[in-house]
């Protein structure tokens, strides 16, 4: 096993130990400043590296392909955007009559609202091998669909609203996503012998950028004085993310890989990790904009915070299995496609 496919393959446990400090470390990072400067790097930087990188590895053919999958595309976006928050709320009413605590409730109502996220979709299924250019697309498309939908959705479900600044989340969505990928694209044009002779570890750069994000995203939920959490809501809140996320998975799958669906395995691929993941670069700013003044805000925010890392982290830990799976299916759907030789008698 070569180093990139280790990387791709056990950067999940990297995860779990930078989690684990960041718990511990916060202080000296904080919300905002420290060294790290979380509003810069992580909002702008971190995310417009991913975007770049999958820009100057992404084959232009490939991107321009994926832009015709219309099917992929609705399947995923109804399902992130409608399916899952409905869901998510039905879910709720039976969880309603519990102890949990309520504005824990109502924060995974709010990640049920929320888009796909603009990154962690599109290193996973690069990771296995997935259809990428796809899940680009729809990653893009989704955060820009969520700037509209999402603030709608959390009426709806939770009664809240507030005038959103679409024009300036709309114009940071474009500059750290669109443009880092057009120019990733233009490089490529210029260096594509060099790539194609070298072929740097993508896979792993991007990994180890979202593993920063994950670290300053901790940060932020345990350096908040105002969260008071008790820990039975906790350690279940934790448990039904993981239990949504799974059978949310198993979901996509089952209806992707029917007879009749016509996607194939790599479009399953992008489909389980784009449908089901949610965004964390766009749902923070979007809740402190929507539930400006509520005093549950950081308790609003918690499974969100939550479900981020754990998306990643349980990805990453499927990544081999799913990988097996897409090329043992597309082996077995080439050898179907084979003609049959005549048996000379």
């Amino acid at each position: 096993m070569g180093l990139l496919e280790r990387l791709r393959k056990d950067w999940f446990i990297a995860g779990i130990v930078l989690v684990i400090a960041a718990a511990r470390l916060e202080p000296a990072v904080g919300v905002k400043g420290g060294p790290l400067k979380p509003e810069i790097t992580i909002t702008y930087i971190a995310v417009s590296a991913i975007f770049f990188n999958s820009g100057l590895s992404l084959k232009t053919e490939e991107l321009t392909s994926a832009l015709m999958h219309v099917k992929l595309h609705l399947f995923v976006q109804i399902f992130t955007l409608a399916f899952f928050p409905t869901a998510i709320w039905l879910f709720l009413q039976l969880l309603s009559i519990t102890p949990i605590n309520e504005w824990l409730l109502k924060g995974l109502q709010t990640v049920g609202c929320m888009p796909p996220p603009v990154s962690s979709a599109v290193i996973l299924t690069k990771a296995v091998g997935g259809n990428e250019a796809a899940a680009i697309f729809n990653s893009a498309f989704g955060s820009f669909l969520g700037i509209v939908v999402t603030p709608l959705l959390l009426l709806l479900f939770l009664g809240s609203s507030s005038s959103v600044p679409f024009t300036s989340i709309f114009s940071q969505l474009f500059m750290t996503v669109v443009v880092p990928l057009i120019i990733g694209q233009i490089v490529r044009r210029y260096i594509r012998d060099w790539l194609e002779r070298k072929k740097p570890p993508f896979g792993a750069i991007s990994s180890c950028v979202l593993l920063m994000i994950i670290y300053t995203t901790f940060c932020d939920t345990f350096a908040n004085p105002n969260i008071d959490l008790d820990k039975f809501s906790l350690i279940v809140i934790v448990f039904i993310i993981f239990s949504v996320q799974m059978s949310f998975m198993f979901l996509t799958f089952l209806f992707s890989t029917r007879n009749d669906s016509g996607f194939t395995p790599a479009d399953t691929v992008a489909i389980i990790f784009c449908s089901t993941h949610k965004s964390l670069t766009l749902g923070i700013p979007m809740l402190k904009i929507v539930f400006a003044g509520y005093e549950h805000l950081s308790l609003i925010s918690v499974p969100l915070l939550i479900y981020h890392p754990a998306q990643i982290l349980l990805g990453s830990l499927l990544v081999p299995t799913i990988k097996s799976w897409m090329v043992s299916r597309q082996k077995a759907l080439k050898l179907t496609r084979q003609p049959k030789v005549p048996v000379k008698v």
